[in-house]
């Protein structure tokens, strides 16, 4: 089984915009789950820490986690996330396919 880490925007303006963030990036999870992937969805590991833990730690534990994966999904609205943008690269470094979902349309991000 092959494991896929999902990467879209995380932070927004308001809660209910990160909400709305980690809503669509659980959707997407429970559809790759449907396609036989196993997932991680770090918008679901530490969703609502805000503050508990500093930012830094959690982008480089996500960092680390998605590492060990096969895939990566990338959401559409990743262009305005530095968190997205920097696992992207990360996923182009290491040769780790992409899929994009609808919308996602990555332009050259090596």
């Amino acid at each position: 089984m092959k494991v896929a880490y999902i990467i879209g925007p995380y932070r927004a303006k308001t809660i209910r915009e990160v909400v709305e963030n980690i809503r669509r990036a659980e959707a997407a999870a429970l559809k790759y789950w449907k396609k036989g992937y196993a997932v991680i969805c770090p918008h679901m590991n530490s969703a609502l820490f805000d503050g508990a833990i500093p930012d830094e730690d959690i982008l480089e534990g996500d960092i680390e986690i998605m590492k060990r994966c096969d895939t990566v999904v990338v959401l559409p609205g990743w262009h305005g996330s530095q968190g997205s943008i920097g696992e992207i690269h990360e996923a182009v470094s290491r040769r780790i396919e992409i899929i994009e979902e609808d919308g996602a349309e990555l332009e050259d991000v090596a």
